[in-house]
């Protein structure tokens, strides 16, 4: 048995973060990490944006980076299978046992899979079932992408050389990011051609052998979760000669996947005959069939908590991750959480909203790494501030996405109104008013609007005054409100 004061269970961003943090501040300790995949997730060009705005970089390195730069830190590529919270000890797949003083859960999720272990249905979540999607892609000629969220959007945005039908159980794209405002704003980029790449990421690429990769496409394998960038660095073609053609289905989700086999034995073979010889068909609930080369799951993630669970008494959240106090502490004692795998038990302040995004996972690894110091120390310990308002800065269809506090009404019911400033290919503007004072904005475009956005939110300033004229674009109100 191996004893550490610091466990730390995953090797994603929070993970990483949080053992970085623990690591730096006690530089006389010894601080585990467990990373089931051969590769870890570093944070690069971290930069401060505004008070709660950060942009970074997601870069993958091998272990070894990590124990150059941190001494104490012992970084082991080995899956936790067993939790015995009560005794402080986990045991590993290699066999190793492990007793921690405080432990941090941050083994993040993995894809929510339409179908289990069908060889033509692909999940993408991480680098491995990335480089699975790319390979397969090579020689597809039309694929079906059913899911609205953040991986769905990129995908579909920059796959070239291959049909893609894109499934969305919504009115509009984007959903769980966008209203459908600003979904018909960025949606005319799908068939306009797409500009051309600035130069490629410089960042360091790192492979590892394919017997030491433990993860296949779709898998409910232990890989951590793509960088924000993901898509950058490798090739998505197919084998057509188009450069970009997606058809959208709006309001359906799979109802049934046929094998080729099974399609041809079915009755919609005789009564779709001109749907042609595919390897995998998707009947869809508004009755279309497609078939297609494979079908890729982009329909969200389960919180990776199972080798956690038997035998303790964790508190698990309707969406089934750990929950969490506003320390991230989990119902059993010294074993806390971050990223993904927890979800946020405390009474939110009016403004945030947790959505399973890099930044938070960032955010909470380090934020848990503070509190296991705290409670070490004997130190009283505040919720930190990126938890007083949400805001996430992205990219979509090659527009910059900036996305601040209920940036969709979220919990306001009809107790709100909204005011939209758009200018077609240049930029979309939304604002969510309650009561006079901002709760929530989306920009889409260079606005250069976030920070005011951002301390109007938070010092809630009556704006009624200004009525439309907020966002008169003949006004610049960045100064106005300095």
């Amino acid at each position: 048995m191996e004893a550490a004061k610091f466990v730390v269970a995953g090797g994603g961003i929070a993970g990483v973060t949080c053992a970085q943090q623990l690591a730096s501040q006690f530089p006389s300790l010894d601080i585990v990490l467990l990373t089931a995949a051969p590769m870890v997730k570093t944070v690069s060009n971290f930069r401060q944006v505004s008070k709660t705005l950060e942009d970074f970089e997601v870069e993958e390195q091998p272990s070894s980076v990590l124990e150059e730069k941190y001494p104490n830190l012992k970084v082991i590529q080995s899956a936790v299978t067993v939790l015995h919270a009560k005794q402080h000890t986990l045991l590993t797949e290699n066999g190793q046992v492990f007793h921690y003083e405080k432990l941090c859960v941050c083994t993040g999720a993995r894809p929510k899979l339409i179908i289990q272990d069908n060889p033509h249905v692909l999940g993408i979540r991480d680098t491995d079932s990335a480089q699975e999607f790319q390979k397969r892609l090579s020689s597809a000629k039309r694929i079906v992408v059913v899911g609205n969220g953040g991986i769905a959007l990129e995908l579909v945005y920059e796959v070239e050389g291959c049909e893609v039908i894109w499934a969305v159980k919504d009115k509009a794209i984007g959903n769980a990011f966008i209203d459908a405002g600003a979904a018909q704003f960025i949606i005319p980029s799908l068939e306009a051609e797409k500009p051309k790449k600035a130069l490629p990421c410089k960042r360091t690429r790192y492979t590892t052998d394919k017997d030491t990769a433990p993860n296949t496409a779709g898998s409910e394998g232990p890989g951590s979760a793509l960088g924000p960038d993901w898509h950058e660095s490798i090739s998505l073609r197919g084998a057509e000669q188009v450069s970009h053609r997606v058809h959208v289905e709006y309001e359906c989700e799979i109802e049934k996947v046929y094998s080729q086999q099974e399609f041809m034995q079915s009755p919609l073979y005789t009564q779709k005959t001109n749907l042609g010889v595919w390897p995998i068909y998707a009947q869809l609930s508004n009755g279309k069939t497609y078939g297609c080369d494979f079908i890729v799951s982009a329909t969200g993630v389960v919180p990776n908590t199972e080798p956690f669970l038997h035998g303790n008494n964790f508190d698990l959240a309707e969406d089934h991750g750990l929950k969490v106090d506003e320390h991230m502490q989990t119902s059993e004692p010294d074993v806390y959480a971050a990223g993904d795998v927890c979800t946020a038990g405390w009474e939110p302040s009016a403004f945030w909203q947790q959505m399973r995004l890099w930044t938070q996972a960032r955010q909470m690894g380090w934020y848990a790494a503070r509190s296991m110091a705290a409670d070490i120390l004997g130190e009283a310990i505040e919720l930190d501030f990126c938890f007083e308002l949400f805001s996430h800065i992205t990219k979509f269809f090659n527009y910059k996405v900036v996305l601040l506090g209920k940036f969709n009404a979220q919990g306001l019911g009809q107790d709100h109104e909204l005011l939209v400033r758009c200018t077609k290919g240049l930029e979309y503007v939304k604002v969510v008013l309650r009561g006079g004072r901002m709760m929530g904005a989306i920009l889409i475009g260079e606005t250069d609007l976030e920070e005011t956005f951002e301390n109007l939110i938070l010092n809630q300033m009556d704006l009624s005054p200004y009525g439309q004229e907020l966002l008169n674009p003949n006004i610049d109100i960045e100064d106005y409100f300095d």
